[in-house]
C-alpha cells in the first residue's frame, strides 16, 4: 500500500469512525444513563436515511432535508419516550428487549408500505460534490471530509452539553441518583425525554449524512446497531468519550481490515472487542 492509498484509507477510517460515534453516542446516552436496552436504535439510523431520501426528493436539497429532518427526529424521539419508553425504566431488561425488537418489525413494515423495498440514492449537494486531488490519479471526496467535520463539531457540542451546562449537570445527577434529583424538584421525566430525543436525533442525523455515500436500503440499521453496541461495550457503558475512542478504533479496524485481510474482515471488530474486554472488562473508559 503506497502513501496515497494509506492516506485515503486513514481518512475513510476517521470518517466512518466519527459517523459511528454519532450513532453510538446516542445509544450510550440511552443505555448508560437511562438503563434502556434499545434494540430499535439502528432503526432510527434507517429512518434518518429515508428522511434524507424523501425530503431531498421533495426539496431538492440535502441540507434542507437535514434542517427539516432533525426537528422531526427530535419530536419523534420525544413522542416515543412519552408513549412507550417512559413505562420501561423500572421494568425488566427482557421487557425492554421485547418492546424494542417489536419496534424494529413495526418500523421495517412501515418503511416497506410507505417507501417500498427498492434501493434509493441521495444526491450530494453541489457545493460538496468536488474532490481534493491527492495524486495524479487519486482524489478524496469533499463530502466525506464534511461528514468528519460535522461529527467533530457535534462531539465537541455534546461534551459541552454534558459537562458545561445546567442541563448536563441535571442529566449526570439523574444518572447517579434519580430519587435525589426528584426530591430537589427537578422534573427527571422531562430530562429523560430530552436525552432520549437527543439520542434519536443523533442516530437519524448519522443516517442522513451517510445516505449519499451508502445508499438507502431496507434493514440498513441492523449492522449499525450491532456495531454501535460493540462500541458502547468497548468504550465503557455510559461514557461519551469512551464511545468516541471506541468508534475511532472500530473505524480503523474495520476499514483497514477490509483492505489488508478481506478474508476475515468480518470478525476483526469482534476480535478487537474481545482483546479490549480481556484487558479492561469495564471498557476503555469508565462511565462519566
Amino acid at each position: 500500500m503506497d502513501f496515497a492509498n494509506f492516506l485515503i484509507q486513514t481518512l475513510n477510517s476517521l470518517q466512518y469512525g466519527l459517523l459511528l460515534f454519532l450513532v453510538a453516542s446516542g445509544l450510550t446516552l440511552v443505555f448508560g444513563i437511562m438503563g434502556i436496552i434499545n434494540l430499535a436504535h439502528g432503526s432510527f439510523y434507517m429512518i434518518g436515511a429515508y428522511l434524507a431520501f424523501v425530503l431531498t426528493s421533495a426539496t431538492g436539497s440535502l441540507v434542507m432535508a437535514m434542517v427539516l429532518g432533525i426537528p422531526l427526529a427530535l419530536i419523534f424521539g420525544a413522542f416515543l419516550e412519552w408513549a412507550l419508553f417512559s413505562h420501561l425504566y423500572k421494568r425488566d431488561h427482557l421487557e425492554q428487549v421485547l418492546l424494542t425488537y417489536g419496534l424494529i418489525l413495526i418500523f421495517e413494515q412501515l418503511r416497506s408500505l410507505l417507501v417500498g423495498d427498492d434501493v434509493h440514492g441521495v444526491t450530494i449537494p453541489d457545493f460538496l460534490s468536488a474532490s481534493i486531488p491527492l495524486t495524479d490519479v487519486l482524489s478524496y471526496p469533499v463530502y466525506r471530509l464534511a461528514i468528519s467535520l460535522v461529527c467533530i463539531v457535534l462531539a465537541v457540542a455534546l461534551y459541552y452539553l454534558i459537562r458545561r451546562t445546567r442541563l448536563g449537570m441535571m442529566i449526570r445527577a439523574g444518572n447517579d441518583d434519580r430519587g435525589m434529583v426528584e426530591s430537589l424538584g427537578i422534573n427527571i421525566d422531562m430530562i429523560y425525554r430530552v436525552v432520549f430525543a437527543l439520542g434519536v436525533a443523533m442516530a437519524a442525523l448519522a443516517g442522513m449524512l451517510a445516505a449519499p455515500i451508502s445508499s438507502v436500503f431496507p434493514n440498513m440499521g441492523s449492522h449499525v446497531l450491532i456495531i454501535s453496541f460493540v462500541i458502547v461495550v468497548i468504550g465503557g457503558i455510559g461514557s461519551i468519550w469512551g464511545a468516541l475512542v471506541a468508534a475511532l478504533i472500530v473505524g480503523f479496524a474495520d476499514t483497514f481490515g477490509k483492505v489488508l485481510i478481506p478474508e476475515v474482515s468480518g470478525i476483526v471488530v469482534y476480535v478487537v472487542m474481545a482483546v479490549v474486554l480481556l484487558w479492561r472488562p469495564e471498557g476503555i473508559l469508565k462511565k462519566g
